[in-house]
């Protein structure tokens, strides 16, 4: 098992606890790779803070910018099981994530596989590199037992 595929399997865990209070089961991880340490982890809390922007990747950058003490997270890579809205993928320009790892493709409201691909945008502030389906399978699989209860 590669070091992202251990990294992404954290993630899942933080899904796991959003699924367990009943919130969208996505997790998120941001990873120093100049110390090789997790600096912060987080999952989807919009129901539980009553806030539509509380996703899985503007929690977990906010908590890595507090922990470092600055608004660019430039040695930071960023590891979500699901691909980022449209939100999410500015947060992470804004925040200069340095790498973009997620899971499962969401192909109605993402911004890389899906409707759009923001980063491919020429005014996009800050490209990070990308590595999709890393251990989607896993991630998938997550989201739709989740929404197969709710329907």
């Amino acid at each position: 098992m590669t070091n992202s595929q251990n990294i992404m399997f954290e993630a899942i865990k933080c899904a796991e606890e959003a699924n367990s209070i009943n919130e969208v089961p996505v997790g998120a991880i941001i990873y120093n790779s100049q110390t090789s340490q997790i600096i912060s982890k987080s999952f989807n809390k919009t129901n539980k803070n009553l806030d539509p922007t509380a996703h899985a990747e503007i929690n977990v950058i906010r908590d890595a910018c507090k922990i470092l003490n600055t608004s660019r997270l430039i040695n930071c890579d960023l590891y979500v099981t699901l691909e980022p809205c449209m939100m999410c993928a500015a947060a992470i320009s804004q925040a200069r994530i340095r790498r973009l790892y997620f899971g499962a493709d969401d192909l109605k409201y993402g911004s890389i596989n899906g409707n759009i691909n923001y980063f491919q945008k020429e005014n996009t502030n800050h490209l990070p590199e990308i590595y999709d389906n890393i251990c989607s399978e896993s991630c998938n699989r997550l989201l739709i037992n989740f929404f197969k209860e709710r329907r």
